[in-house]
């Protein structure tokens, strides 16, 4: 029994990691007595002389003699001799979804017809991505045969490699606002996530979703949009002239700095006109009670700044009460104020 059990061994994925997609076994054989054990979230798949020759998905601890070997297809008769063992490997494949963090490397440039843009919008999107095994068939043709273990950096990079001219292609299609791409978000993931699908199918990897959480923009666009946002908010140019100009004002005093006395005299300047524009407007409105308004062509002269001029004949030619001209008469034809 000493000797049987020496030669005894356990084919297990001892050591699981969470961004690992498979882990082969490839111990120099597999011994009498050996048993195979497979975890929750594990496939284990056992190849001979590179051949697939059984795909075991249930979880738990199996004899190989009596519980594995029977079930395999070349292997099926295989009687093990007293020191000698099966020389094969076991493939462990991970069956979760995996999440992958997505971003592109360098700016993508959007085509666009701003000729201050001649090179396109240059923009940056982040999100993520999942994917899962699909095909064991095909990923131990294409990646299995060569490697012990595959993990999921190494598909994220492939991933990357091809997204920005995926992102230019959707994101562009059907003329999509670049401005807003968040809207069309859900649109241009699904249209990438199929392409990547077919692509990453071809190593036996199926892309499950695909999702846009963010695009950045240069920082000049998103002031501007900042600025266009607000402006919106305002609903009229000269209040946001004037927030505008209180905000510089306001810039300049508390960094204790400017350009020089010509600066500084600017920024008065355009304080004092800010001033006399909101105390004008104020003035029309009806803000400040008892203010006068100034001449103008659509603010006639008030009638009590009109001046008041008898002729020779001792009659009014202008009303006081309603500055109207009067031509004769005792009352004013507009307002019915008497004038003598």
């Amino acid at each position: 029994m000493g000797i049987f059990n020496q030669l005894a061994s356990v084919i297990e994925w001892q050591e699981y990691r969470d961004d690992v997609i498979f882990w082969k076994w490839a111990d120099s054989e597999i011994k009498k007595g050996s048993r195979l054990i497979i975890r929750q979230g594990q496939d284990a798949v056992f190849l001979y002389n590179g051949k697939v020759e059984g795909i075991f998905s249930d979880e738990g601890s199996f004899d190989l003699e009596s519980q594995i070997i029977p079930f395999l297809s070349t292997l099926k008769g295989f009687k093990f001799g007293f020191n000698s063992g099966l020389r094969a490997e076991v493939l462990f494949i991970n069956t979760k979804e995996f999440t992958v963090k997505w971003g592109t490397k360098n700016a993508i440039l959007l085509p666009t017809d701003n000729p201050a843009l001649p090179g396109g919008m240059p923009i940056r999107a982040h999100g993520t991505f999942t994917f899962r095994v699909a095909d064991y068939l095909t990923l131990i043709e294409k990646i299995a045969g060569v490697k012990r273990q595959y993990v999921v950096d190494e598909v994220r990079e492939r991933v990357i490699a091809q997204l920005d001219p995926l992102l230019m292609k959707w994101i562009v299609k059907e003329g999509r606002d670049m401005f807003n791409i968040q809207m069309s978000a859900t649109e241009i993931g699904d249209g990438i996530r199929s392409e990547l699908d077919m692509e990453l199918h071809k190593i036996g990897l199926s892309v499950t979703s695909f999702a846009i959480q963010s695009v950045t923009y240069p920082e000049e666009v998103q002031e501007m949009v900042k600025k266009a946002a607000g402006q919106s908010m305002i609903g009229d140019v000269g209040k946001y002239t004037q927030i505008a100009a209180a905000d510089s004002l306001t810039n300049v005093s508390s960094s204790g700095s400017g350009s020089g006395t010509a600066g500084e005299m600017a920024q008065m300047a355009m304080g004092m006109a800010m001033g006399q524009q909101m105390v004008s407007q104020m003035q029309n409105a009806g803000v400040i009670p008892g203010a006068q308004t100034a001449p103008s062509a659509a603010n006639p002269v008030a009638p009590e700044e009109q001046p008041v001029v008898k002729p020779a004949n001792g009659k009014i030619n202008f009303c006081p009460n309603c500055g109207q001209p009067v031509s004769g008469g005792n009352f004013c034809m507009n307002c019915g104020q008497k004038l003598v």
